[in-house]
């Protein structure tokens, strides 16, 4: 029943939430987003972290019936261009056809099952004669797929082009029985998405507020710099929640401390979330610390705002901002006053660096102060990504489960950047065990809670999560669209206190 919600393919996106809402309140005690936005006191259980069933019920439940993110439309630039996509149980292809459209199928073939391109597991086991790690399986140049069991052809279209012996069946045989089943497949932000259900919204529905408000930043516009997965041990929903909330940096990041203040507030959008800076001392609250640009922490606004950009850019693995902006801002002692607030270091910093790219050929989106202050800090793109972005860089992650254990999941990260035109770099994805020399030393420390948040949930003595209802709202959003798609399990519920 909440799940027919989901699939209202021409409503608007404000009925398709109220309704969706509406069943909640029936279905289960979860919140409503009412709830969230009076920032009421909340309790959820473990139940979706921990439990095989929860897991089980996610593989037709979920991933079945939303809109997901594959990969970036560059990595699919000519005709003939093809991928794979896995989650849970579920294979997908996508490629790009001779028209420059993209067309998405399931991988498997109609007649015995088989899988049409191979997909091994990502990771191989103790007794696997092959050793190298996938992350997918792609190409070039595809004209057909040819299963490789009994030889069924098909085209690019998914159409059944060869059958061996097709007068064995008596001539039953009909081209939708034989055809491959298609997988709806959309394009927001230089990103493929995709979704099996085929009376799911549209994926313009699904963005709602948050795509309208990241369509300024030009995501399409940026490209990788680097990519990076790992297969790590705790469940996708305790990987993507250690990068939801900047509440975490006080006892996490603490060396970040001595650069700025990382207090922060965030909002429920429906399904997607937002967090932004938020501040407890009003002489740092200005309209161009809204986003991922602020000021420092310090008597001097021209030396702190260096060291708070610096220090973000070096120790997320040369991310989260871009060498531009580091640049410029070591520039403001000696370009600014010793007298300069710390609006006007914000001001000439965006200004300075704004120009130094245009001399080298990037171009700044425009994104007028509303939107710029509504953008806040980073979204959670429900269920599984989260963008950290600014308006010539993105930080992101993606995750997903892994196998059949709850206490493994696929993680992801990558940085998106606005390159001069033939200067971007080339890149894969590349495995990475989780260390500071891989990723940085700021994401080796997220990486070190989220072992140990799945163990430690395991506990008899954990009686339930109890999340910051002002700083962690993007974490509780996350469980409270779940409970609503998961018909009830796991719901949020307050504490009545």
């Amino acid at each position: 029943m909440l799940r027919e919600a989901g699939r209202r393919s021409g409503s608007a996106m404000e009925e398709w939430e109220t309704t969706v809402n509406e069943l909640s309140k029936i279905a289960s005690e979860n919140i409503t987003p009412q709830d969230m936005d009076q920032e009421k006191l909340v309790t959820y259980s473990t139940e979706a972290f921990l439990s095989k069933e929860y897991l089980e019920a996610e593989k037709k439940l979920l991933w079945p019936k939303i809109w997901q993110m594959v990969e970036r439309e560059t990595d699919l630039p000519n005709p003939g261009d093809w991928m794979t996509y896995n989650v849970a149980e579920e294979s997908i292809i996508v490629l790009r056809k001779d028209d420059g459209t993209l067309k998405a199928f399931h991988n498997v073939c109609p007649h015995r099952g088989r899988q049409l391109v191979s997909v091994p597991d990502m990771v191989p086991g103790p007794h696997s004669v092959r050793q190298d790690k996938v992350h997918d399986v792609r190409g070039n140049n595809r004209r057909n797929f040819i299963c490789g069991f009994h030889g069924w052809t098909f085209d690019t279209d998914g159409n059944n082009t060869y059958i061996l012996d097709p007068q064995d069946w008596h001539n039953k045989l009909t081209p939708e029985m034989t055809c491959l089943s298609e997988v709806k497949v959309d394009t927001w932000g230089g990103y493929i998405y995709i979704n099996m259900d085929p009376d799911s919204v549209s994926l313009k529905e699904w963005m709602g507020r948050a795509g309208e408000i990241l369509d300024y930043f030009e995501l399409d516009k940026m490209r990788y710099k680097w990519r990076q997965w790992a297969i790590y041990p705790c469940n996708w929903k305790v990987a993507i929640e250690a990068f939801l909330e900047p509440y975490h940096v006080a006892g996490t990041h603490t060396q970040l401390l001595a650069y700025g203040d990382y207090y922060a507030l965030s909002k429920q959008y429906g399904l997607h979330s937002v967090s932004s800076y938020d501040t407890r001392d009003n002489k740092f609250k200005m309209a161009e610390s809204a986003g991922t640009t602020r000021a420092g922490k310090g008597d001097d606004p021209r030396v702190s705002t260096y060291e708070l950009i610096r220090e973000n850019y070096e120790t997320v693995n040369f991310s989260a901002s871009t060498e531009t902006l580091v640049k410029a801002a070591s520039r403001l002692v000696d370009e600014l006053p010793e007298t300069a607030t710390a609006q006007e270091c914000i001001a000439h910093w965006l200004k300075s660096a704004k120009a130094d790219d245009a001399a080298r050929g990037v171009i700044w989106p425009e994104v007028p102060p509303a939107i710029k202050q509504e953008s806040g800090l980073a979204w959670g793109l429900w269920p599984n990504q989260n963008i950290l972005h600014g308006e010539t860089f993105a930080l992101c992650y993606r995750v997903r489960p892994y196998g059949d254990d709850p206490n493994k999941c696929i993680f992801e990260s990558y940085a998106l950047e606005r390159f001069p035109e033939g200067e971007e770099p080339e890149t894969e994805w590349v495995f990475a065990d989780p260390t500071g020399e891989n990723w940085g030393s700021v994401l080796a420390q997220d990486f070190s809670n989220m072992e140990f948040v799945q163990k430690g949930m395991k506990s008899s003595g954990f009686r339930g999560t109890l999340p910051n209802p002002h700083q962690e709202q993007k974490v509780i959003n996350l469980h409270r669209n779940l409970a609503d798609w998961m018909e009830g399990r796991g719901a949020v519920r307050k504490l009545g206190i």
